[in-house]
């Protein structure tokens, strides 16, 4: 079995304190914070209580579909955000890893077409081969990510 970068859940926390701190101290300061579902939900919610920000949004991007496979590009899924109130304003997009960087690079794009006035990305784990250089990030790490939330597979109905 190759070697694996685990996060656990005590790591998550020190890890979502660790990019508010980066956020904070490079005196950025969203007024909404978006997750890039699925990965992204926990991380962002973690680091929206760690910098006061209650505005968040959800970006329902797919472009995994197994360990190491991938669509040939990411793609938007519904339900799709509410961005009437985008322009001018502060985004922080967050996500659990940048492995190839296509979909923060899709995201942060589209964010830039709704004329806001800043937008920047957070994430947990940079791999070295992203295309994307996040403007925060806790580790750079090029091994396969287990993540606690996504540790186990789902839940079954009891037989």
């Amino acid at each position: 079995m190759e070697a694996r970068e685990i996060l656990t859940w005590p790591d998550f926390g020190m890890a979502s304190r660790a990019l508010a701190q980066q956020i904070v101290n490079d005196g950025f300061f969203p007024d909404l914070v978006v997750a890039v579902a699925r990965g992204g939900l926990l991380p962002a919610g973690a680091v929206s209580y760690a910098l006061g920000v209650k505005a968040m949004g959800t970006m329902n991007v797919e472009f995994y579909t197994d360990i190491a496979k991938t669509l040939a590009e990411p793609v938007v899924l519904d339900p799709l955000m509410d961005t009437s109130t985008l322009p001018g304003k502060r985004v922080l997009v967050v996500d659990d890893v940048a492995d190839s960087g296509k979909t923060l690079a899709k995201v942060l794009e589209i964010f830039r077409e709704f004329n806001v006035a800043d937008v920047r990305a957070a994430v947990i784990y940079t791999k070295p081969r992203s295309l994307v250089q996040p403007h925060y990030t806790w580790r750079e790490t090029d091994r396969w990510i287990t993540f606690p939330w996504s540790a186990k597979p789902p839940v079954t109905a009891d037989n």
